[in-house]
């Protein structure tokens, strides 16, 4: 088993963080990972993106032509990895920021509005933990229960102030597509 996955977005969304807490997870859980980050020269506001690979054995190359999974937390990464995920994938993308109307028909999307979410919860900056929570419950890709244990882990004693919100958020994204 192998599965890549794009997270995209703008520089400031969180989104090498999103990639990151879930190699972490996978890590920690015993999968072979590789993290594979890019990002504009501008970072805040100009693009971003990370490939995840997972596989129960090693990786030969962390590029992802056909990524089974792609994140989109802003239009012009949607309209970029549209046309990368393979037939058959599946694209989840903040609906508060990306209108889906062009997209190609032999993908599934999962529509999350993540800002207004994030916004309930009063922080902005979760909107990613959010659409990662989403991710982990339509992907399965590693359980969730592990990923709640080992978050203080990954995020590590510097960020340890966030625990709560970034739990929270998960947790949101993780039961959003329930009832």
């Amino acid at each position: 088993m192998l599965i890549k996955t794009v997270f995209s977005g703008f520089g400031g969304q969180g989104v090498l963080s999103m990639g990151h807490t879930l190699a972490s997870a996978a890590m920690l859980e015993g999968k072979y990972v590789t993290y594979f980050p890019s990002y504009g020269a501008e970072v805040r506001g100009g693009t971003a993106n990370c490939t995840v690979s997972i596989s129960d054995e090693e990786i030969a190359s962390p590029v992802a032509s056909q990524p089974d999974f792609v994140v989109s937390m802003n239009q012009p990464s949607f309209l970029r990895f549209q046309s990368l995920v393979q037939s058959g994938g599946l694209i989840l993308v903040n609906s508060s920021m990306v209108n889906i109307t062009s997209v190609r028909g032999d993908i599934e999307v999962v529509e999350i509005p993540t800002s207004e979410l994030a916004e309930k919860l009063g922080n902005l900056k979760v909107a990613n933990m959010i659409i990662l929570g989403v991710f982990i419950k339509v992907s399965n890709i590693t359980p969730f229960t592990l990923l709640l244990k080992n978050l203080p882990a990954i995020l590590g004693e510097k960020r340890s102030r966030l625990l709560k919100i970034n739990k929270e958020a998960l947790e949101l994204g993780f039961n959003y597509l329930q009832g």
